[in-house]
């Protein structure tokens, strides 16, 4: 398929601190471990061998297993991954993302693909050992009303639940047929009903309908909402309680960040951890005083007692942002982590505390990031003498280039007005000496002509735009199209837009992306 490409920078979508990154600035490698490049990953791989214990690896296949039990059939790329991952030779790429409703944004595509082919890449650099892509589902997430829509064709769709405080990923699925998979297009790819249809619980549709996008690909989906999994947690979770060593730590590297202009994405608290309610609601632990409270309840407990608590059962803990990555790291042979930007920066003030906890950092890479452009959008701006990446200019610029192509006369009255000014400027001085209370008249009439004259140089310019109007019609029709409310594609427009028409569009992506590139993609239709 044709292919564009062009920096993160000149799309003026993204952060000065992703810039930063990318180009490898000194202030910023204190941070992050190893900058993501092929041959890096040997030094890594080391590091993670030596650390990642046999006991981590069969705590995290059997916990696999079971979580595939009740998928039914799995695809033979999968379970060969599954398979795979019992041997020391072999590790992990990882993104993360929450249960976005029939996934979301297309982002949440972007990064799976991201991780495809990157662990696609590692076994031909590296084929001693093997990489198994994985997708770590946020379930414990518990903000409903950032996955509960997408939007589809300009139309939002989404679903409305009563259970509403707990993790998203053990909620019940009721209404959503009605509310949501009744609605869609008669056209829409069976697995994506069926994902909900057969899922009891959001975890349980998330993982199938992963599962049948990617599992050719081998993808493995993760539920770290697991009591087996959660023992791993112990020792943090005795740490965090005790001592709060991870507040202390994000706290100092916020204050290193900030000294060197940059501004931390999440905020540490000084317990970052969430408690697990018997009512099924996921609510801060707090201390206070000599308690640690959990927040909306009336539970109370002594440090002893929560010490022991965690470890009888560390499933009713929830890490919350800060101690997450920490816990992931932990149960995975992971070697990288891909996330969008604010992830990715967001991790830059963890490396203390997994320094602290002798966790491995992994290495960090901005997932691809991409514009799909259909034929007939990619069409109408070739007509309009625009290439891909001139999209990305503000809409006024690109209409006067188009003006130019066409030939249109641009229109200016500035040195009449320079003229108007100069003539004017000469009657002031002329009033200054005869009379100067009629500096104010002037002035006046002065500014009367020069607004008149900026009004006739508008319907001027309307007048020579209206000769072109169909033209520029089709200009902002293609710029809405592409940057739905202003903002990136990636960011608003569901995959169901493309697949429908496109049924081959992941198998595309993955081989249009070069994760390693750290370059924006402008993708357009076969």
């Amino acid at each position: 398929m044709p292919l564009h490409h062009l920096s993160y920078a000149a799309t003026g979508a993204f952060s000065s601190f992703l810039a930063d990154y990318i180009a490898q600035k000194p202030a910023l490698q204190p941070y992050y471990h190893r900058f993501p490049q092929l041959e890096e990953f040997a030094a890594q791989i080391a590091e993670k061998q030596a650390a990642y214990s046999p006991e981590a690896r069969q705590r995290l296949v059997a916990a696999l297993q079971e979580q595939y039990q009740g998928l039914g059939e799995v695809h033979p790329a999968v379970a060969a991954n599954l398979a795979l991952l019992s041997k020391d030779t072999t590790f992990t790429v990882t993104t993360g993302h929450q249960l976005n409703l029939l996934t979301g944004p297309l982002y949440f595509i972007y990064k799976i693909v991201s991780t495809l082919k990157l662990s696609q890449q590692l076994k031909a650099r590296y084929p001693q050992y093997d990489f198994v892509p994985v997708y770590w589902m946020a379930t414990e997430d518990h903000d409903f009303a950032e996955i509960n829509h997408f939007h589809l064709f300009g139309k939002k769709h989404e679903w409305q639940s009563e259970q509403v405080g707990g993790p998203v990923g053990r909620m019940k699925l009721d209404g959503l047929a009605a509310q949501v998979l009744d609605q869609l297009p008669a056209d829409v790819p069976g697995e994506f009903r069926e994902a909900y249809q057969a899922g009891g619980t959001l975890t349980e549709a998330t993982r199938r309908l992963t599962h049948a996008l990617f599992g050719e690909y081998g993808l493995v989906s993760i539920d770290g909402d697991s009591t087996a999994l959660k023992q791993a947690l112990v020792p943090v979770l005795e740490r965090e309680i005790r001592e709060q060593a991870s507040n202390t730590a994000v706290q100092a590297t916020n204050t290193q960040l900030e000294a060197a202009g940059y501004k931390p994405q999440i905020y540490s608290r000084p317990l970052n951890l969430f408690f697990l309610t018997n009512q099924g609601k996921r609510e801060r632990i707090e201390l206070d005083g000599d308690c640690y409270a959990v927040r909306n309840t009336e539970l109370c407990y002594t440090q002893d007692e929560l010490l022991e608590l965690a470890r009888r059962q560390p499933e009713c803990f929830s890490p919350n942002v800060v101690l997450r990555p920490l816990y992931q790291e932990m149960l995975l042979p992971n070697l990288c982590y891909i996330g969008g930007g604010a992830e990715v920066a967001y991790w830059f003030q963890l490396k203390q505390v997994f320094s602290d906890n002798q966790v491995p950092f992994p290495m960090l890479l901005l997932r691809n990031s991409a514009l799909y452009l259909g034929k007939a959008n990619a069409g109408k701006l070739r007509k309009l003498g625009l290439t891909p990446a001139d999209v990305f200019r503000p809409l006024p610029e690109l209409k006067k280039q188009v003006g130019a192509t066409l030939g249109q006369e641009e229109i200016s009255l500035s040195e009449q007005q320079q003229a108007i000014a100069a003539a004017f400027k000469q009657i002031t001085d002329l009033a200054q000496r005869l009379d100067p209370t009629l500096v104010k008249t002037v002035a006046a009439e002065a500014q009367k002509t020069a607004g008149g004259l900026a009004g006739l140089e508008k319907r001027l310019s309307k007048a020579a735009e209206a000769k072109h109007e169909t033209a520029y019609s089709q200009l902002t029709a293609v710029k809405d199209k592409l940057f739905p409310s202003g903002d990136l594609q990636e960011r608003v427009d569901n995959v169901l837009s493309i697949l429908i028409n496109n049924p081959a569009f992941i198998t595309q992506l993955l081989a249009a992306f070069e994760p390693l590139a750290l370059e924006f993609a402008i993708v357009e239709e076969e």
